[in-house]
C-alpha cells in the first residue's frame, strides 16, 4: 500500500509542481516573457481548446453555408432544386417520347407509308351496348324497371338534353367522292371533287401541328383533335391556318386547289386517323 500511495504522492506532485515559462533575448539574456504553469493547467486549458474547437466547427457544419464548401453536405435550397429539376426532367422525357411518337406517326402520313385499322362507330363513339346479347340480357325485373323509368324521363319537363356521342365529325366539304378509301390500293383517304377555293373546314376542334408545302400533295394541313383523331387535307390552293394555331369544328382551314404532283383536278384529299391508324372516313362523315 505504501509504494501505491507514494507513486500517487510522485504524481500529484508532478502534476501540481509550478514551472516557469521564460522567454529570453538571446544575445541579451533579457526577460521578455514568463508564465508559470503545472501540467495540470496545461492539460485542463488544452482539454478546453479543444472542446471549443470541436463546438465551433460543429456549429459552422450544421448552421451555416460554409457547410456547402464541405464534400457530402448540400444546402436543403440545393436538395429542393435538385428535386424539381428530376421532376422535371422526368415529365420532359416522356413529353419527348410522346412527340416523338406523334413526328413518326404525321411522317408516315406525309410519305404515305400508313397501315389500315377497320373501326365501327361503337368502338369510338359512346353509344349504347348490345342489349341482345347473353351477357347483357335483362331480367324481366329489370325490364320492369326500365320501362317504368322511361316512362318518367318521358314527361319530365325539367330533363337535360345530354348528347349521345362522345364527338360528332364535321364534313370539310361537301361534293362528290370521285375515290373512295381503298385498302387493296392502299388509298388511306377520300377524295372529294371540288370547286376551285371551295372553303376547306375543320373536322373537329383541335390543334393544327403541320401546315405547309409537300412536293407530292402541295399544301398539306394536318390537325390534332384531343380525343385521339388526326385528320389530313391534302392538295389545298392556300391555307388559313399556320402551325399551332387552334381551330374550331367547322372553321375555314385551307381553300380547294389542285396542288402537289399526285393532284387529279381540283379535290380534296382527306384522310382521317384514330389512335394511329388510318380508318374509312366515310363511316363518319357525309361528304355528299
Amino acid at each position: 500500500m505504501s509504494e501505491k500511495r507514494l507513486k500517487r504522492q510522485i504524481i500529484k506532485k508532478k502534476l501540481f509542481t509550478k514551472n516557469r515559462l521564460v522567454i529570453l533575448n538571446e544575445d541579451s539574456f533579457e526577460e521578455i516573457f514568463s508564465l508559470r504553469l503545472t501540467l495540470m493547467n496545461v492539460f485542463v486549458v488544452a482539454t478546453i481548446g479543444a472542446i471549443l474547437i470541436i463546438t465551433t466547427t460543429t456549429f459552422i457544419i450544421a448552421f451555416t453555408p460554409l457547410r456547402e464548401f464541405i464534400p457530402g453536405y448540400a444546402s436543403d435550397e440545393l436538395k429542393r432544386n435538385a428535386t424539381e429539376l428530376a421532376l422535371k426532367s422526368d415529365s420532359l422525357s416522356k413529353s419527348i417520347t410522346k412527340n416523338e411518337a406523334y413526328i413518326a406517326s404525321i411522317k408516315r402520313i406525309l410519305t404515305g407509308d400508313l397501315d389500315y385499322a377497320k373501326f365501327s362507330k361503337d368502338s369510338i363513339y359512346a353509344t349504347k351496348s348490345d342489349e341482345n346479347s347473353e351477357e347483357n340480357k335483362a331480367s324481366k325485373a329489370e325490364l320492369e324497371l326500365r320501362n317504368q323509368v322511361a316512362q318518367e324521363d318521358k314527361y319530365n319537363l325539367f330533363e337535360k338534353a345530354q348528347p349521345k356521342v362522345s364527338s360528332v365529325l364535321f364534313a370539310p366539304a361537301k361534293g362528290s367522292i370521285t375515290e373512295q378509301f381503298s385498302l387493296q390500293k392502299k388509298h388511306f383517304a377520300v377524295d372529294v371533287a371540288l370547286a376551285k377555293d371551295t372553303p376547306i373546314k375543320a373536322t373537329l376542334n383541335g390543334t393544327v401541328v403541320f401546315a405547309d408545302w409537300t412536293p407530292n400533295t402541295g399544301n398539306v394541313i394536318i390537325i390534332r383533335h384531343n380525343n385521339g383523331f388526326l385528320s389530313v387535307y391534302k392538295h389545298a390552293a392556300s391555307l388559313t391556318k399556320s402551325q399551332g394555331d387552334v381551330v374550331r369544328t367547322g372553321e375555314v382551314i385551307a381553300l380547294a386547289g389542285s396542288t402537289g404532283k399526285e393532284s387529279t383536278g381540283v379535290h380534296l384529299h382527306f384522310e382521317l386517323w384514330k389512335d394511329g391508324y388510318a380508318i374509312d372516313p366515310t363511316q363518319f362523315i357525309e361528304f355528299e
